[in-house]
């Protein structure tokens, strides 16, 4: 401490201990004498003066006001008027443009707009994207400098605009000539739109048709539609013949479709026909699923029926003549030189399944549903009729076993007396072994 601070402790003092004493010789109570504080110590007046410290503070009530809508979510709900389609939007974004003439707050308007897109079904729409593109402010986020293109000018900006080239890209949008334009407007050559925008414009030019099963853009909404087409990707092969065994029933007057007619939708090749014909009937065959097959968005089950492998001892090995090998020659007796170093072991996985004899989709994964199917099966395929069938179901809790016609009731049991008269001949035998 100091000698000021000193001092002014010390007078601080003095004047407080004289305040007392002037009220002591002039008879005053000392409650209502002055107290004065040293000037280094702040006291509050409430504490010198009332009891109000031994009652506990009321709590306060929350400051910020009540959570809102999202900002320009107004702009939305004026244009929706009727339907939610392209118009709305597209009057919605131009309302902005209008109302708010300097633009603040674009940033958050895009990203609304963005989420908004699916509702409104123009997340595919080129144009839309580019009318989002030309809210932005021109020629007002370009870096005048190297310096600003090092640090990134406006981040905040530049990443809502690399935000919109995304959805584009995980839409499958292609930009075009008018997207580059707004591009080299608003944020300039040298910048990370710009950049997002040369790279979508290189990898998507390249990537577009190559695959090689492409599912198209539009699916169909009709079921069956839509399982025919699952199992046409599944199956490429043009000689399988897709049979529709159940089509789904008609809706009603309440506008509800009768859960107990799903359609079912099979598949099977002529391959796959002489296989099943070949079968033995002493080894059951299988129904298991469903399994989820996604065709862009969409998710469709399906089932398929399989038997297991066969044993080695069974199978029978075709000899393919050397002209008819694609691997010709089949055998090369070549004695290079091999070092220690040299790995004798290849990690190949090789799961060896057994054959499969048809696909269905169905609108229902029970056991009544494919019972149906099998029954349709054995139209095209007598063999069936003669082979056990399993119904492996996913959500069943263990192995349902049936006869290929999936409707015939189990035996019924035994009476209680047969059931004691057996019992007593098992255990004379053991006891007689």
């Amino acid at each position: 401490m100091s000698w000021a601070q000193a001092i002014l402790l010390a007078r601080g003092l003095s004047w407080g201990w004289g305040g007392i004493c002037g009220a002591a010789l002039t008879g005053a109570p000392f409650s209502q004498a002055p107290l004065w504080a040293p000037r280094g110590l702040h006291r509050s007046a409430t504490a010198c003066n009332s009891d109000s410290w031994l009652v506990p503070p009321s709590p306060e009530p929350p400051k910020g006001p009540p959570k809102a809508l999202a900002p320009h979510e107004e702009l939305f709900t004026q244009a929706l008027g009727g339907t939610r389609d392209k118009a709305n939007f597209v009057r919605a974004v131009q309302n902005f443009g209008q109302h708010n003439v300097y633009k603040r707050g674009h940033v958050d308007f895009i990203y609304l707009a963005l989420r908004k897109m699916r509702e409104y079904g123009v997340e595919r729409d080129l144009a839309v994207y580019n009318l989002l593109l030309d809210v932005f402010p021109k020629e007002v986020f370009q870096p005048r400098s190297i310096f600003q293109t090092m640090f990134i000018h406006y981040p905040r900006q530049q990443e809502c605009g690399i935000a919109v080239l995304e959805q584009m890209e995980s839409h499958g949008v292609m930009p075009n000539k008018e997207t580059e334009f707004l591009l080299l407007q608003i944020f300039g050559r040298k910048s990370y739109p710009m950049l997002k925008f040369i790279r979508m414009k290189l990898w998507f030019s390249r990537f577009k048709n190559i695959n090689p099963f492409p599912v198209p853009r539009d699916l169909p909404q009709d079921p069956v539609d839509l399982a025919k087409l699952g199992l046409r990707h599944m199956e490429p092969n043009l000689n399988a013949t897709v049979t529709i065994y159940q089509m789904p029933s008609s809706k009603d007057s309440t506008g509800a479709a009768d859960p107990t007619e799903p359609h079912i939708v099979g598949i099977q090749t002529p391959d796959q026909q002489a296989a099943l014909a070949h079968h033995n009937p002493a080894r059951p065959i299988f129904v298991e699923g469903p399994f989820s097959l996604w065709l862009r968005d969409k998710c469709v089950y399906y089932h398929i029926l399989r038997a297991d492998l066969l044993p080695p001892e069974e199978r029978e090995v075709e000899e393919i003549p050397e002209e008819w090998n694609l691997y010709y020659p089949m055998q090369l007796d070549l004695d290079y030189g091999r070092s220690g170093w040299d790995d004798y072991e290849f990690d190949i996985h090789e799961v060896e399944e057994g054959p499969v004899f048809a696909i269905c989709m169905a609108g229902a994964h029970d056991q009544a549903t494919l019972a149906k199917w099998i029954q349709g099966l054995q139209e095209t395929n007598p063999a069936l009729a003669q082979i056990p069938v399993v119904f492996r179901l996913a959500g069943s809790t263990g192995e349902l076993l049936g006869s290929s016609s999936g409707l015939e009731d189990p035996p019924p049991p035994p009476p209680e007396g047969q059931e004691e008269e057996e019992d007593n001949q098992q255990r004379q035998q053991q006891g007689q072994s």
